[in-house]
């Protein structure tokens, strides 16, 4: 049989309800800045209405938003809407079935003059007769419709008259560049926009100078010499041409800007790889992306010669010294010659000898060459005619043999190899030629100081016994005299001292302004009302001064610190990055883009160029300290990372690692023993606590490095948890220890406290200043703060700081340095004891005198920074009784 099968059970199936239609939508004005959005169902409801959602916003801005409503719900006041903006509504209602079709409705808000005003940028190509300005237009919500207009006012700064005013379209770009301005000239200027209802505020006044002259671009940037650590770069500029303005190398490979001297022509680049690809550009000191620049590219020498020759002085004859020259590793450029070069070391003041440079790559090794050529074609007269202190060339060789006899003055190659001076210590290195043409060198380390001895016998000269008796008596009466004028010359010193200046100055030689002294070139630079109204201050005049400043409880000190502004703005972009805002310790304390430290990126790391960190300059030198915040445990790598790239030898700590049981700094050294922060491995090797700080020594290696580096931590644990200290005189010898501590040739002082603002900017200052009052009479706590500010926000943060630097430094002044070691304490009481030649009183009453400040004599007290002493004349002498 055929036909159908048997049949299932029936299964009932429902069917999805039909999708909603459009609902009624209606939106009217109501008060200022708000809207009443109204809504009915469909007329027609096929479905069950279960709620609603509304998206709505600014037509010109995405995305929109987004809310959802009851099914009893029927109006919303939208807020806070921005006028001259156009506003779009769509309302879509919810069944079983999902949102039905919208209903759609636009709104445009009636426009009104700005609210806001424009954000002036940082200007650009500054030139002695323009000035480019940029800015960006009012915040969104600010602008109360479209901007038709800008309106730039502009006028001298000293100027009272009415400013000049120009009105610019709108544009992408938003610059404006002022023209016809004067030289060397501050200008003040302000910007506002318009609507077409009219014009809005106008901005705060932005300052800028124009230069004194154009910069003329140098032309023929170029390699003028290869080694396999160094590039030596030069440029040209036009005859007779002298520009104060500098310029800057910029490292295309780190990012990294040198500055160099706008008369200079060449700069020696440092600390490179060998066998590596390098791009420079120079450009304008004032020069952005885009600007004018020439660029080069260079590849570093191959690496070889590593070992430094050996000096063997068990060879020594007759004056000569043989040296076992280094064995040559192959390469895969053939060496066209080696030179042999001796270089005399200078002697320093305190008799030693010093060699200037780690090694011989570091040198300008241009005129060296330069010889090579010269002595070619010279006589041997002219080739003796040469600087006896400097480097010179003993020998050539195509094929660099295993030893070398130094000072045998014979001739290798055309060239003289000298004698050796008695007495003169030396050393030398080998020098490769790998492209003459294209000036490619590769060399070795130095070697060991050779100095050859001075001891030769004297023959005896017939009668010689007969002058003793003549020569003795004579050199008697002149040792008698000059002991006699030594008295005189002392006690005039005594008479003609005042004693609070000769205790810190120690009779240093007093010098005029230097003119690279990075606040007086802010000063030429950036003539602010403040600093013209704040100049600097005699030491002389400095009680006096600082007594005003305090007269009516610190009222004028509170004016004039609230008057601080170095008069720019500056930008923060990389610290507003979100792969670097977690490394930063306070949201608001941020590191600004042009003088942040920036890291050597890691490969891969998105951001680790990054720390929260700023070079400060100190007196007469550009970078001497580095500004930061307490580390973060995020960044415990990235610190000691700085501190090794910027071969610090000093960390200079102003905080204790809690205080009013709130964190101000992680410890990020170790405890004990060695631990590892990122690529830098630490080691603490001492630690000494005294009463007012604590010095750690630690030692640096980094990964992959075969150098160990010493680091010292000097940190002052004596600041209160609020305010300032009550005395300066435990800060001030915590300061003369770091100092005394910090290596001449070591890099940046390291400074934080928990910001890296407020105290780390108070130990900066005074440092800088107690530098300055030994080269000069004069103190410019202003113009310092002043420069710090333009180089990392909120810099000495309260203005209790700032009295404390006035307080700080006027002790110094009036009190210098009395510290004495232990072992020397009873032969220095024993001499205050004495009285001194030509005064009355003992040398005791007169260091005394000085603490009481100037102008106190006889018996008083004195209030000091741990005792109250009183001066009393007794019978045996004056003495002092302390509490």
């Amino acid at each position: 049989m055929k036909g159908d099968g048997a049949r299932s059970k029936p299964k009932p199936v429902v069917t999805k309800g039909a999708v909603p239609g459009k609902p009624i939508l209606s939106v009217y004005p109501t008060h200022e800045n708000s809207l009443l959005v109204k809504w009915e169902p469909p007329l027609e409801a096929e479905s069950q209405v279960l709620g609603y959602r509304l998206q709505f916003g600014r037509k010109d801005v995405d995305p929109l938003a987004t809310l959802e409503f009851a099914t009893q719900e029927d109006k919303y006041i939208a807020t806070h809407v921005h006028k001259g903006a156009t506003y779009v509504f769509k309302l879509a209602v919810k069944s079983r079935a999902g949102f039905g079709e919208e209903a759609l409705q636009e709104i445009t808000i009636p426009e009104d003059v700005p609210k806001g005003y424009p954000q002036i940028l940082e200007a650009s190509n500054i030139t002695s007769r323009s000035v480019q300005v940029k800015w960006l237009p009012p915040v969104l919500a600010e602008r109360n419709g479209v901007i038709v207009k800008y309106t730039v006012a502009y006028r001298e700064t000293t100027s009272s008259g009415n400013p000049q005013e120009t009105d610019l379209p709108p544009s992408p770009e938003n610059s404006y560049i002022l023209n016809g301005l004067k030289p060397n000239t501050a200008y003040d200027v302000k910007i506002r926009a318009h609507t077409s209802k009219g014009p809005g505020p106008f901005s705060p006044t932005v300052q800028y100078r124009t230069v004194l002259m154009d910069q003329v671009f140098p032309k023929n940037f170029r390699v003028k010499m290869v080694t396999k650590t160094s590039v030596l770069l030069g440029w040209e500029f036009p005859e007779n041409y002298n520009s104060p303005i500098s310029y800057k190398i910029r490292h295309e490979n780190t990012g990294q800007e040198i500055e160099v001297g706008g008369s200079a022509t060449k700069k020696l680049i440092t600390n490179l790889k060998p066998q590596t690809s390098y791009r420079f550009s120079l450009v304008g000191q004032r020069s952005e992306k885009g600007d004018l620049q020439q660029k080069v590219m260079v590849s570093t020498a191959a690496n070889m010669l590593n070992r430094k020759p050996e000096v063997s002085y068990r060879h020594e004859i007759d004056g000569n010294v043989m040296v076992n020259l280094p064995d040559v590793r192959t390469s895969d450029s053939p060496v066209q010659a080696y030179y042999i070069v001796v270089l005399p070391l200078k002697k320093t003041k305190s008799g030693q000898f010093q060699n200037s440079y780690n090694s011989p790559e570091e040198m300008d090794l241009e005129e060296l060459i330069q010889q090579i050529s010269r002595l070619q074609r010279r006589s041997l007269r002219h080739s003796r005619q040469l600087d006896p202190h400097k480097a010179y060339i003993a020998a050539r060789f195509h094929i660099l043999p295993p030893f070398f006899i130094l000072g045998d003055m014979k001739r290798y190659d055309n060239f003289e190899n000298k004698a050796l001076e008695a007495g003169q210590k030396y050393v030398i290195f080998v020098l490769a030629v790998l492209h003459a043409n294209e000036a490619v060198y590769a060399a070795s380390p130095f070697s060991d100081p050779i100095q050859m001895d001075s001891s030769d016998p004297q023959p005896k000269i017939e009668g010689e016994e007969g002058l003793i008796w003549v020569i003795g008596p004579v050199l008697a009466v002149v040792f008698i005299i000059c002991i006699v004028i030594a008295i005189l010359l002392y006690k005039n010193k005594r008479k003609d001292s005042e004693p609070r200046i000769k205790c810190l100055l120690n009779n240093a030689e007093i010098t005029p302004h230097h003119p690279k002294d990075p606040v007086e070139m802010r000063r030429i630079n950036f003539q602010t009302p403040g600093m013209l109204n704040h100049p600097p201050i005699p030491i002389s005049e400095l009680a006096d001064h600082t007594e005003h400043l305090k007269a009516n409880d610190n009222l004028k000190l509170s004016q004039e610190y609230e008057s601080i502004d170095p008069g720019q703005q500056f930008t923060w972009e990389h610290s507003n990055l979100e792969v670097n805002k977690p490394k930063n310790r306070y949201a608001n304390v941020i590191a600004y883009d042009h003088s942040r430290v920036i890291l050597l990126p890691i490969e891969g790391i998105l951001g680790s160029d990054y720390i929260n960190a700023n070079y400060i300059d100190g007196y007469r030198k550009q970078n001497a300290y580095i500004a930061t915040q307490g580390p973060l445990p995020e960044t415990f790598g990235d610190f000691w990372r700085m501190v090794w790239e910027q071969r610090s030898a000093t960390v200079v700590m102003m905080t204790k690692l809690e205080e009013k049981s709130r964190i101000k700094c992680d410890q990020y050294w170790p405890g004990r023993g060695t631990e590892t922060y990122g690529m830098i491995q630490v080691t603490l090797l001492d630690t000494i606590e005294l009463a007012t700080f604590c010095v750690r020594t630690f030692s640096l290696h980094k990964n992959g490095s075969s150098e160990k580096r010493e680091v010292r931590q000097f940190q002052f644990t004596a600041w209160p948890d609020h305010g300032v200290p009550e005395y300066p005189t435990p800060f001030l010898a915590f300061l003369r220890r770091v100092k005394t501590c910090n290596p001449p040739d070591a890099g940046p002082i390291v400074v934080h406290c928990s910001a890296g603002v407020g105290r780390t900017g108070c130990f900066i200052v005074i440092d800088a200043m107690l530098e300055r009052i030994k080269h000069e009479k004069t103190v410019d706590i202003y113009g310092h703060v002043t420069l710090m500010r333009s180089q990392r926000n909120y810099m000495v943060q309260t203005e209790d700081q700032y009295s404390f630097i006035h307080d700080s430094l006027l002790e110094a002044v009036a009190c210098g340095n009395t510290e004495v070691p232990a072992r020397n304490l009873y032969t220095y009481i024993q001499r205050l004891a004495q009285i001194e030649v030509g005064e009355h009183v003992t040398g005791m009453e007169l260091e005394f005198k000085v603490s009481r400040g100037p102008g106190v004599r006889g018996p008083g007290r004195l209030k000091t920074s741990r005792w109250e002493c009183e001066l009393q004349n007794s019978p045996l002498g004056w003495r002092i009784e302390c509490i």
